[in-house]
């Protein structure tokens, strides 16, 4: 078993890193691989919508958005983690996931999928739905845990006195390392479930 995890901080070892560690820490003792690659810090561009990786399968931008999705495809499990910023996620974590969802043509079915939100106060849940709605257009079970998956801190360091914080990113890679080891199983048994094409249904009509 193995999961990704993008830090979309730019903050190296900040709160959102304190929360990513936990995780990391857990899986581990679950016997899961965790990999985490931060990408709040580096040049990431929005898509421009040139629809190349149609027929390439993987974005015109070789700028590390390439090399996760091969991370991605691999891995049985993605979390990703943001820091709030106006009651959203990270610009530079929404441009990578545009990018790396719509340019990735693997299938992630069944792979499982996990969002962070670390902040001083208010906008996780916003940050959370915002996030999560990348695995629910992508046929990904969504890991739930105790409590919404959020960490609070404001200065560097602060996130790890937030012991509900912190047992909830405990909670959610038990969880979320079950549901992985589930669905590997279930996939020996009964392999995927039935697919059928997609009936792609547009607003505008001539």
């Amino acid at each position: 078993m193995k999961v990704l995890i993008l830090n979309g901080s730019p903050t190296i070892g900040g709160n959102t890193s304190i929360a990513c560690d936990e995780l990391v820490k857990t899986f581990e003792s679950e016997g899961v691989e965790a990999e985490v690659i931060q990408i709040g810090n580096k040049a990431i561009r929005g898509c421009i919508a040139c629809r190349s990786c149609a027929g390439t399968g993987k974005c015109v931008f070789d700028d590390g958005v390439n090399e996760i999705a091969a991370k991605f495809e691999e891995a049985d499990g993605l979390v990703v983690a943001s820091p709030v910023y106006y009651a959203s996620a990270n610009a530079t974590l929404i441009a990578c996931l545009d990018r790396l969802f719509f340019s990735s043509h693997f299938d992630k079915t069944m792979k499982v999928g996990a969002s962070v939100a670390v902040a001083r106060r208010g906008g996780t849940s916003a940050t959370f739905d915002e996030l999560n709605k990348y695995f629910t257009i992508s046929n990904m079970p969504v890991a739930s845990s105790q409590y919404w998956n959020s960490v609070h801190g404001r200065e560097k360091g602060e996130a790890a006195k937030d012991l509900e914080g912190l047992q909830t990113m405990r909670v959610l890679a038990r969880n979320m390392s079950f549901l992985m080891k589930s669905i590997a199983l279930g996939k020996e048994k009964f392999g995927l479930p039935e697919t059928e094409e997609h009936a792609w249904t547009h607003f505008i009509r001539e």
